[in-house]
């Protein structure tokens, strides 16, 4: 049986494959292990928030979460629909013991998840997550209460007011003067953008934000940008901000309607830091797929580069570890750890923002010099029986390793297994994007007809 936590929570198909059955047996086993030791308080009742996005089947999920947190003595408190680093936000300051966001992120609507975090508001570690998918496959081991002793339920919708006026905070400057397009994905993004970019003085429009349960990351959002970057040249916007569904993350259009990924935001805020002494150690983390533009322009302005698996909650990690303050990833995921400790696409874009106003160029201007060498992703579908077996079939390896070979030591080639979708992830990056796709669509071809 493949592990149930991928790189990023426990994610499927609402209902059939993300079942309540299995969010409820997922409540249960926190609770109980919060119950065995990782109160922030030994005397007190396990105090767990749960938020939740814009998906038709959150509701249900939720729904399932809390019977089995209140079934085992716990209490559940919920934020409703927020963004999920506001779940994070939440459980600090309001002292809980671990939250839940209930979200599948950059997904379509059929997909639903769970991410969970400790007291601390951090993603929890492999071990943690092993300890509560041992006991989800061991239901018996897990006391349920009775009567008097099943926990409570309450409600505190003041969460998402309390996070978007801190976050009004972290601005250095007012944003009067910067026309804005932003796109709220259909998801969680809508009542914080239009509140913290509105009273920072910035011209908003704001598109996307109409969810209706089903329309979350369709044809918008982080995920697809053609539309924003057509209405931002037409509309004659400074920039366009692109959150995905629970806006942790956040990509960016320039006023020319080109794409600005995360490589290229974390180079910018990177700097921008270090010319402001803000950049302990001259250093950011970031994951094996940035790109070798990213880390050639770092070196070129005497940034350090630390690199991690694919993952927000590894660079959160090693940033923690090392006294890091910025890092992220290639798709939006970006931490700033003297503000968060998870990503936050409303954070990011505020930074961005004041960066831009601060500077009174264009936006396209300040990306300018990034170089970014030619680079292909392409996704290969993994059947539910052939989920982790890429590594050890002969033909999908030996493709691989083919490919590798020819490409030699002026391009990377990087394959990994999605863990939060089923797919097989097929990165190839060099000077000839012709070549590289070809490349990639050999292997592509190999490993749709052992995969899929």
């Amino acid at each position: 049986m493949s592990r149930l936590f991928g790189t990023d929570g426990v994610r499927g198909v609402a209902i059939s494959e993300l079942s309540s059955e299995l969010a409820m047996s997922i409540g249960k086993a926190l609770a109980h292990v919060l119950l065995k030791g990782e109160l922030k308080n030994p005397e007190s009742t396990p105090h767990i928030i749960i938020g939740k996005d814009t998906r038709r089947s959150s509701d249900i999920l939720e729904a399932a979460l809390i019977a089995g947190i209140t079934s085992v003595g716990a209490d559940a408190d919920l934020v409703g629909i927020v963004p999920t680093p506001a779940v994070a936000y939440a459980v600090k300051r309001y002292g809980a013991d671990a939250g839940i966001m209930i979200t599948a992120s950059h997904n379509p609507a059929e997909f639903n998840g769970i991410k969970i975090f400790n007291g601390d508001g951090m993603k929890l570690p492999d071990s943690l997550e092993d300890e509560i998918e041992a006991l989800v496959k061991a239901p018996h081991e897990i006391p349920v209460k009775d009567g008097y002793e099943v926990g409570t339920i309450s409600e505190r919708r003041s969460a998402m007011t309390d996070y978007v006026f801190d976050l009004c905070d972290i601005a250095d400057r007012r944003l009067d003067g910067l026309n804005i397009l932003i796109d709220c994905a259909n998801g969680c993004a809508g009542v914080p953008a239009r509140e913290i970019f509105a009273n920072l003085g910035a011209d908003c429009v704001i598109i996307n934000n109409s969810p209706d349960g089903m329309n979350i990351n369709k044809e918008c959002g982080s995920t697809y940008m053609d539309e924003l970057a057509r209405q931002v040249v037409d509309g004659k916007f400074n920039i366009g901000i692109s959150f995905d569904g629970d806006a942790d993350r956040m990509l960016a259009v320039d006023e020319k309607g080109m794409v600005v990924d995360g490589d290229k935001l974390i180079a910018l805020l990177a700097l921008y830091a270090k010319q402001k002494a803000k950049l302990p150690k001259d250093s950011v983390v970031v994951t094996v797929m940035s790109n070798m533009g990213f880390h050639q322009f770092m070196r070129t302005h005497g940034i350090n580069t630390v690199q991690v698996q694919v993952g927000d909650r590894y660079v959160i990690e090693k940033m923690m570890a090392e006294g890091i303050a910025v890092g992220g990833e290639q798709s939006g995921h970006i931490i700033f750890t003297e503000h968060s400790t998870t990503g936050d696409g409303m954070i990011t874009a505020i930074k961005l923002l004041c960066l831009l106003k601060d500077r009174g160029v264009s936006f396209s201007s300040l990306v300018a010099g990034i170089p970014i060498f030619p680079q292909i992703l392409k996704n290969v579908t993994i059947a539910p029986d052939k989920k982790g077996q890429w590594e050890t079939n002969q033909a999908v390896t030996a493709v691989i390793a083919e490919v590798r070979a020819m490409a030699g030591p002026n391009a990377r080639v990087l394959i990994r297994e999605s863990g939060t979708e089923p797919l097989l992830r097929v990165m190839i990056e060099g000077s000839n994007m012709a070549e590289i796709t070809q490349w990639a669509d050999k292997i592509c071809s190999v490993a749709e007809r052992e995969l899929s």
